[in-house]
């Protein structure tokens, strides 16, 4: 019995060959920014109100005008197919029936159009990162934009790949080759590997719809990689408005500086984030950073926080600094690795539950009556 995010991420790691767990699991450099992001919220411990009528308690919320079952926003990550067949259409479906917002990734490995059709009422969000050759982002954000997407998350602290030491002592290539040691290791994995061999390497299916070729995930991976764009600035957001009608939301800030910037450019969010600690080895936990950025610029615009979230519980302490709302990345990651469809509804399912228990023990009905006195330090 599966009863918490732990237990699926050791479904996981028992599923998925190493080079894919740890793709999914690992972070830059010694790891440092990927610990701090989860000890930062054991660094807050909860001050509870006793006696308080709780018989109406709800995590309902709403971003940019529309409702959300809950303060979370399953995040953009890439390369998902990796870990199941078509996850990004899973977690999309996922995400619409537990009535929150899905951000798909740039990188993802299913077509913003087919995502849509899965999810055909879902609130969903379009992540982008900006390529040399800006015609795919123009591209992605005319057929986004088309296809109902919402939002658009504007991914910024990705100039150049991070180092992640466990990418090159697996040898993680792409498009994956197979090696003696992938080999040994996929021994041990049947049924991934069976997935594999029945659906194919995943690719990079945005990115070559965008440049009307066919899928070559080796040239498209490099794209991601080695061909972003060095010269992407503040004043860009302006070319992004051209070609964006919706609202625009800037992920990776870290600092008070880079918020004052979002907001001076009429953003219309932020997502204060280290990246899921996989960029910059030595970046500080996105928790410890967000309070003074919300005294900053909480009141111009809205601030979402993401990186080691494992609990309900979690989303609370983040909301109570000051936090409109959560990004999710690993946890329904980890839910879909493990089992499918089936763990992606479950993931979500337990996090709102978690946090629905967390309001009530707390004496706090609703999420919008949540502040940091309802937080001490541990």
């Amino acid at each position: 019995m599966l009863s918490c995010v732990a237990d699926y991420r050791l479904a996981a790691r028992r599923r998925l060959p190493r080079l894919a767990f740890d793709y999914l699991d690992g972070g830059a450099e010694d790891g440092d920014a990927l610990h701090r992001n989860r000890e930062a919220y054991r660094q807050w411990c909860f001050s509870p109100r006793v006696l308080t009528d709780i018989s109406h308690c709800s995590t309902a919320t709403q971003f940019f005008g529309r409702t959300a079952a809950a303060p979370m926003v399953v995040g953009p990550t890439g390369l998902n197919g990796l870990f199941w067949p078509r996850a990004d259409e899973l977690l999309a479906q996922a995400a619409s029936r537990a009535g929150v917002p899905f951000v798909l990734s740039t990188a993802s490995t299913s077509l913003l159009e087919d995502v849509r059709a899965q999810a055909p009422d879902g609130d969903l969000w379009m992540q982008l990162y900006v390529q040399q050759d800006r015609r795919i982002a123009e591209d992605v954000m005319h057929r986004a934009g088309a296809a109902g997407y919402s939002t658009l998350v504007l991914t910024v602290d990705t100039p150049v790949h991070g180092k992640r030491d466990y990418e090159i002592r697996n040898g993680f290539r792409l498009p994956l080759r197979l090696s003696p040691k992938l080999l040994a290791d996929c021994v041990t994995r049947p049924h991934w590997c069976w997935q594999m061999l029945r659906h194919g390497t995943p690719q990079l299916k945005n990115i070559a719809r965008s440049l009307g070729e066919r899928a070559d995930l080796s040239r498209h991976a490099a794209m991601l990689s080695r061909q972003m764009d060095l010269t992407l600035g503040w004043h860009d957001l302006d070319w992004v408005r051209q070609h964006w009608s919706g609202k625009v939301v800037i992920k990776g800030i870290q600092t008070v500086r880079s918020a004052l910037l979002a907001a001076a450019h009429d953003a219309d969010g932020i997502v204060v984030s280290n990246h899921g600690g996989r960029q910059l080895g030595g970046a500080p936990a996105s928790l410890d950073v967000l309070p003074e950025i919300v005294a900053a610029v909480g009141d111009r615009l809205d601030v979402f926080v993401d990186g080691g979230v494992r609990r309900g519980s979690d989303v609370v302490k983040a909301l109570a600094l000051g936090a409109r709302g959560v990004l999710l990345g690993r946890a329904p990651l980890y839910g879909v690795a493990s089992r499918g469809e089936a763990g992606a509804n479950e993931v979500l399912a337990l996090l709102i539950g978690e946090m629905l228990t967390t309001l009530q023990l707390l004496g706090c009905p609703e999420v919008a009556g949540l502040d940091g006195s309802f937080l001490r330090r541990a």
